[in-house]
C-alpha cells in the first residue's frame, strides 16, 4: 500500500456514543491510532474497552472533556499535543441538543458553545500537529472533518445582534443555527487552508438511531419519533465520516451526505456571512476564555 494512504493518527470528539464510537472503533480496525474525547467518564472508559476489544492491535485512548466549556476545550489540546506531534484526521463530531436554554459557567449558550465554539477552538488549537502531519504526506491527505446535520437547513440564518440565542430562546432553532455555523466553519476553514495540504468537510449523517432526541424538546422527540422508517445505525451515520477519513482522493465539494455532495444552506453560501461568523466566534472566545 502506498505511503500515503497508511493509517495516521485521529482525533475523535464525541467519541464514547453514538456515531463518534462507531467512528473511533471502525478507524481502530483499519489500523489508524485513535485518540477520543468524550465528556461522561465512566461512559468514556466504557466506549474506550469497547473500541479496544474491537480492535486489540490499533492503540486508542480517551480524553475526558466537556467541550462546551471552552476552557476544557483547551485543556483537552494540551492533553492530547501531550499524546502526540501529529494529527493526520481531526473529526469534530461531539456536539448536542437542548430543550431549554442553559447558559455555562463561561456565559456561552450550551448547545452553540458546544457544537460550534468547541469544534472552532478545539480546531485552532490543534493545528500546529495538523500542520506536522502535513508536512510530511502529499497534499489533501490530513482532514478536519465536521459532524453537521440536515438541521442547518431549517435554520432562518444568523441573527447577529443575538448570535447565542441568549434573547428569547428557541430549543430547537438554537440547534438548527449551530448545525449551520458547523458547515459556515468548515467552507471558511476549507478557505483558509488552502494551500497547507489540509482538507475540511462537513458531513450529514443523517437521522441516526440513538439516544440523541432525547435531550431535546418534546416537539423533536415527536418529530424523530416519525421518523422510524429512515432511521439509520450509528455505524451507518459514521460510514460517510469514515470515508472522508480514509479515501486517498477526496470529492472536491465541502458538505456531504451518504459518500455523495450534499447542498450547502444559502446563508452558508455567502461569503460575507462565514466571514462575519469566523470573526464573531473568535471574538466570543477570547471573551469566554478571559472569564
Amino acid at each position: 500500500m502506498a505511503q500515503d494512504l497508511q493509517p495516521g493518527v485521529a482525533v475523535v470528539t464525541g467519541a464514547s456514543a453514538g456515531i463518534g464510537k462507531a467512528a473511533a472503533k471502525a478507524l481502530a480496525r483499519q489500523g489508524w491510532r485513535v485518540i477520543g474525547v468524550g465528556r461522561n467518564p465512566d461512559r468514556s472508559k466504557d466506549a474506550l474497552e469497547e473500541i479496544r476489544a474491537a480492535a486489540p492491535a490499533a492503540k486508542v485512548e480517551m480524553v475526558i472533556a466537556d467541550l462546551a466549556e471552552l476552557a476544557q476545550a483547551k485543556r483537552a489540546a494540551r492533553e492530547i499535543a501531550a499524546l502526540t506531534d501529529r494529527i493526520d484526521v481531526l473529526l469534530n463530531n461531539a456536539g448536542g441538543i437542548g430543550r431549554e436554554l442553559v447558559v455555562t459557567a463561561e456565559g456561552n449558550e450550551a448547545v452553540f458553545a458546544g457544537n460550534h465554539l468547541s469544534a472552532f477552538l478545539l480546531t485552532e488549537e490543534l493545528l500546529p500537529l495538523l500542520r506536522a502531519a502535513a508536512a510530511g504526506v502529499p497534499a489533501g491527505r490530513v482532514r478536519v472533518i465536521n459532524t453537521a446535520s440536515s438541521a442547518a437547513e431549517l435554520s432562518p440564518g444568523l441573527d447577529w445582534d443575538n448570535l447565542q440565542m441568549l434573547r428569547d430562546h428557541e430549543a430547537n432553532q438554537a440547534y438548527c443555527n449551530a448545525k449551520l455555523a458547523n458547515v459556515m466553519f468548515t467552507r471558511s476553514l476549507g478557505e483558509r487552508l488552502a494551500g497547507a495540504g489540509i482538507e475540511v468537510r462537513a458531513v450529514h449523517p443523517g437521522t441516526v438511531a440513538t439516544n440523541f432526541a432525547s435531550y431535546g424538546t418534546e416537539a423533536l422527540q415527536a418529530i424523530v419519533a416519525t421518523m422510524k422508517d429512515v432511521e439509520v445505525s450509528a455505524e451507518q451515520g459514521a460510514d460517510t465520516i469514515v470515508w472522508l477519513a480514509t479515501q486517498p482522493e477526496l470529492p472536491p465539494e465541502p458538505y456531504h451526505y451518504e459518500r455523495a455532495p450534499y447542498a450547502v444552506p444559502a446563508f452558508a453560501l455567502d461569503d460575507a456571512n462565514c466571514a462575519r461568523l469566523w470573526s464573531e466566534t473568535e471574538a466570543i472566545i477570547e471573551r469566554s476564555l478571559a472569564h
